[in-house]
């Protein structure tokens, strides 16, 4: 019976393949880096979520290594069967405290916190009002729950406006939002919409994974940077990038929100607790966070000399301060012709192309880090600017 869905299956694969949007997964041969081997080599990596250069910190692998040795690998259940260590409900609270919030939740991924929340919180007499450009996390779990869906154009305020006004008869209205988008590294609008919320008395949730730890100037993230801390009203966000790069994401907010979700919340209520190593790990992440600002500093101070580099070098970058720093080619074909030939420069990016982007705004995504040193930002331009002028880019 398989037979012919093979032959389905393969004619989609030789499709994607003709199109230029096959996506390679290269294999990296030890701990993530400022430069990584890859084939026997090694490659400066400017392509990790890895902000603030903590993915291979001592203090996280120790901390890592005496939770596991001290708790064990895994709670082998959910939480509220057999689940929930001290680290946990210890991380918890850190979470909570760093972000201003009166509680917080653990989950496996900040995916399946998204995944969770909104079939939780909303119903038929609910209206979610989404940005179009939000993470695929977001609208997946919207699409679990069973109030009514809207969309406004990206960071448009006037659209969300319009939104609002069409769904006042709705019981609660609640507006999700990247707080950075993770294909342009652009903020979202928070304060326009903390004030539309406020207006029209909606809720306003932020995920703001690629913002936690090092955004804002004490690294609590898009709400901190845009002015806003305290009129959020639901984070969702990582471990997984700025704060050691493993695995593991959180919803904090109001009490009685997070009660909820311990009760309700699907990927909570099924899956495995966060293994202890990783736990013991985020505690010392936030240790570290909240001792110095030293990292985020450095990673601003990296993210500035690069994108001034890039632009006076002659390429046409969106204007921002993200780490996320993504030049757009249009061309799916391009994007991974380029980002091969920087790889053979020793330079490791990764071209992005539909449906991670819109078919004509295929691109290279570099992020920077803290743990970059300003020779790796040097190289990388120079590679940047060889392989631009080789491709008429530039």
């Amino acid at each position: 019976m398989y037979g012919e869905t093979r032959r389905r299956l393969q004619a989609e694969l030789d499709d994607i393949r003709a199109a230029g949007l096959w996506k390679d997964e290269r294999i990296v041969q030890g701990p993530q880096g400022p430069s990584v081997a890859v084939g026997g080599r090694e490659v400066l990596n400017f392509c990790a979520n890895n902000y603030l250069g903590l993915a291979s910190e001592p203090a996280l692998i120790r901390a890592a290594q005496d939770g596991l040795a001290r708790w064990g690998f895994g709670l082998a259940s959910v939480r509220f069967i057999c689940g929930t260590q001290t680290i946990h409900k210890e991380l918890e609270a850190a979470v909570a405290r760093f972000l201003g919030m009166e509680d917080a939740v653990l989950y496996t991924s900040c995916f399946d916190a998204n995944g969770g929340l909104f079939e939780t919180l909303l119903d038929d007499p609910d209206v979610v009002i989404s940005d179009a450009l939000n993470h695929a996390s977001i609208i997946d779990g919207i699409r679990l729950c069973r109030a009514r869906r809207e969309r406004y154009a990206h960071g448009d305020m006037a659209d969300l406006e319009r939104v609002l006004k069409a769904s006042a008869q709705a019981r609660t209205r609640l507006i999700v939002t990247d707080g950075v988008f993770s294909m342009d590294g652009d903020v979202a609008p928070l304060a326009g919409i903390c004030d539309l919320a406020d207006r029209y008395g909606a809720l306003v949730v932020v995920d703001d994974s690629h913002a936690t730890g090092f955004f804002g100037p004490t690294g609590r993230g898009t709400p901190e940077h845009c002015g806003v801390a305290g009129r959020v009203d639901v984070i969702t966000s990582t471990l997984g990038k700025a704060l050691g790069g493993a695995s593991g994401g959180f919803t904090a907010g109001p009490a009685e929100i997070v009660a909820l979700l311990r009760q309700r919340s699907r990927p909570y209520l099924f899956s495995n607790t966060l293994p202890p190593a990783l736990v013991a790990a985020g505690l010392a992440g936030l240790r570290l966070l909240s001792e110095s600002t030293e990292r985020r500093d450095r990673l601003a101070a990296n993210t500035r000399w690069f994108r001034r580099a890039m632009t006076e070098a002659g390429f046409g970058l969106r204007p921002g301060e993200h780490p996320i720093v993504p030049i757009v080619l249009g061309d799916a074909r391009l994007a991974q012709r380029m980002a091969a030939d920087l790889f053979d420069e020793g330079i490791y990016v990764v071209g992005f192309s539909y449906p991670v982007v819109p078919r004509d705004q295929a691109r290279i995504r570099v992020q920077i880090s803290a743990a970059h040193e300003p020779a790796h930002l040097e190289r990388a331009v120079a590679a940047f600017v060889k392989i631009g002028r080789a491709h008429g880019v530039i």
